[in-house]
């Protein structure tokens, strides 16, 4: 397994997140040396290729070249079986995108769509241009689309301003949803981030017991997915 980066930076300006100031702004790598580097790992004898970026899908190889075409492309590789990556964002997951994992039989059908919040007015503060309506329509867009689809994703709990029932909304989200894994993270300040300026601080307490609500839930819900695969043999 290889691990290959198709661009650095980003340009979304998550209000808890220092990356967009400290690596700039969104730089795709042209694809020719992308689609290089790999047969080369191919050649190898390297057998998955996990595509890295702050931000994949916003992936710009140039003259209309996007993250769909690359795909396409890197699926053609010959010795390549299969195809991961992270971290897209819900925001950029767009119609072509989900046609070239559908149609390609190399890319993982396992896709990390990162959450963070289901509460429509937690993701407005996080500055994550998308809403809990949004996403679930995504979310069943892809499911529609993708056969065997299954679904992992972030989540922090406990973001400035964040209520009980912005808490409840992404319970819900996840119930919604079923993801394969979530990966859970209690909110922590970052100098430098729009979100520790903020006033309305979440105590401790009270974002260790939401997590614990969080990990509870999630692990009944794994629990119960995982009965699926009970008798199954897998890759």
């Amino acid at each position: 397994k290889a691990q290959v980066t198709i661009m650095y930076g980003c340009n979304n300006f998550c209000s808890y997140c220092i990356v967009p100031y400290v690596r700039g702004r969104e730089r795709s790598r042209k694809p020719e040396d992308i689609l290089n580097e790999i047969k080369d790992l191919a050649k190898n004898g390297y057998k998955e290729i996990m595509l890295l970026g702050q931000n994949v899908n916003s992936y710009n190889g140039g003259e209309n070249y996007n993250f769909a075409n690359l795909l396409k492309d890197i699926n053609e590789i010959n010795g390549i079986e299969i195809i991961r990556f992270i971290s897209p964002h819900p925001k950029d997951f767009t119609d072509d995108v989900i046609e070239a994992i559908a149609n390609s039989t190399k890319v993982s059908k396992c896709i990390h769509l990162p959450l963070q919040s289901g509460s429509t007015n937690v993701l407005k503060s996080m500055n994550r241009k998308y809403t809990k309506e949004q996403y679930l329509e995504l979310v069943d867009k892809m499911k529609r689309k993708i056969p065997d689809l299954s679904l992992t994703t972030d989540i922090i709990v406990g973001f400035p301003g964040e209520t009980e029932e912005d808490f409840e909304d992404t319970l819900d989200v996840v119930k919604k949803v079923g993801f394969e894994q979530v990966f859970m993270f209690i909110y922590s300040r970052r100098r430098g981030t729009v979100a520790d300026e903020m006033k309305n601080q979440i105590p401790e307490d009270i974002k260790h017991k939401r997590f614990d609500r969080l990990k509870e839930l999630v692990e009944k819900q794994i629990e119960e997915n995982n009965d699926k695969y009970v008798g199954t043999i897998q890759k």
